[in-house]
């Protein structure tokens, strides 16, 4: 299949090309700012399918919004006209179609010309009325405050906030194309308008907030819950705002002359991960926990575990290395310690599900 992308070097466009040509199967056709009319009106002539993204917001002029939103529009239905194409066309409109205004009448127009190429020449037409689209390789101060509050805060520059409770709706932009490709493979006719869910709502305040957070885990080192819904698309696009310079960040290091003891991330509700070292012939741990739980993973060097039940004395041991990666989890009740018996250094990965409190360590010193 041959789909034709609009506005291909713009936000939306340039994570669209890119998924599309993921996609086996899939030609991508590209028109963008600067091309001739020759070119469009090729690609208008081969493709199997049209993403028309292609438009104004912030023109140097008012009268581009016509001349882009609605008449660019007129001009694809013009050209499938005479082509005889009745090529499926997904248009990206905007919320601001409902509005009173320059750039809300340009997208009304462009919604209502293909509209008129549904009844007059049969071609399938899908109208999305998008809210504001965030992400990754969005512009920054230019249409998007998620952008502008990514960049700006990943980059120590100062933002401002003129109502923190005002209210405003996103989509993500990969939801935006998981929603294009998924109509893309389900053949439809007339006209449709379909929404792109999920949609969330945030105030500006709120926004600013969570940035902040995604920020301050370096130093905390306490995670935002990162993995579903609005926050972990957020993340993402924060991240994405990155300079390269702050790709890699330090975490606290404890050396003695047993190796080191290293705290990597922390989590609200599901405790913290690290890692150890230890040279051969050190034994680390010789504590119990009432509560608390832990789970090891030698992924160097060679281990013992030594367990031994604070009631029975009952006294438990087992072997493990990198070699053949196992978890070991402690249980409350049995002091615990672990020995490198190995040769080389030992590197320990350590999971504890709640972040080690110095005022309640829930940590009583035992030797096994």
């Amino acid at each position: 299949m041959k789909v034709l992308v609009t506005g291909a070097n713009g936000f939306i466009g340039k994570n669209l090309v890119l998924r599309l040509r993921e996609q086996a199967g899939t030609e991508v056709l590209t028109f963008a700012r600067g091309d001739t009319d020759a070119v469009l009106q090729a690609a208008l002539a081969q493709a199997d399918a049209i993403i028309h993204l292609a438009g104004e917001n912030r023109p140097a002029s008012p009268d581009a919004f016509a001349t882009v939103n609605a008449g660019l529009t007129r001009q694809i239905c013009e050209g499938l006209r005479a082509a005889g194409r009745s090529t499926p066309l997904l248009l990206a409109s905007s919320a601001q179609a409902a509005q009173d205004n320059l750039y809300g009448r340009s997208k009304l127009g462009a919604e209502q010309a293909v509209e008129q190429l549904a009844t007059d020449h049969g071609n399938p037409v899908a109208i999305y009325r998008l809210p504001g689209v965030f992400g990754k390789w969005c512009k920054p101060n230019y249409n998007s405050v998620v952008a502008t509050f990514c960049h700006n805060k990943a980059n120590d520059l100062p933002v401002q906030i003129n109502d923190v409770s005002a209210r405003i709706r996103l989509v993500y932009v990969d939801d935006v194309i998981n929603a294009f490709w998924t109509l893309l493979a389900s053949p439809w006719a007339g006209v449709v308008r379909p929404e792109v869910v999920p949609e969330y709502s945030i105030t500006l305040g709120e926004l600013s907030e969570q940035i902040d957070a995604f920020k301050n885990c370096r130093s905390t080192l306490i995670s935002e819950r990162v993995g579903t819904g609005l926050t972990r698309a957020l993340y993402a696009t924060y991240v994405s705002y990155l300079p390269k310079d702050k790709f890699a960040y330090d975490v606290p290091a404890y050396g003695d002359s047993r190796g080191v003891f290293v705290e990597m991330l922390k989590t609200p509700d599901a405790g913290q991960f690290s890692f150890f070292t230890a040279h051969p012939g050190i034994t680390r741990g010789g504590h119990y926990h009432h509560t608390k739980t832990e789970k090891f993973l030698v992924i160097k060097g060679k281990a013992r575990f030594g367990f031994r039940h604070m009631l029975t004395d009952e006294v438990y041991h087992l072997e493990t290395e990198g070699a053949k990666p196992q978890v070991v989890e402690t249980v409350p009740g049995w002091t615990h310690d672990i020995t490198n018996v190995g040769d080389d250094e030992m590197v320990v990965m350590l999971w504890a599900n709640e972040i080690f409190d110095r005022a309640n360590p829930d940590t009583i010193a035992s030797k096994v």
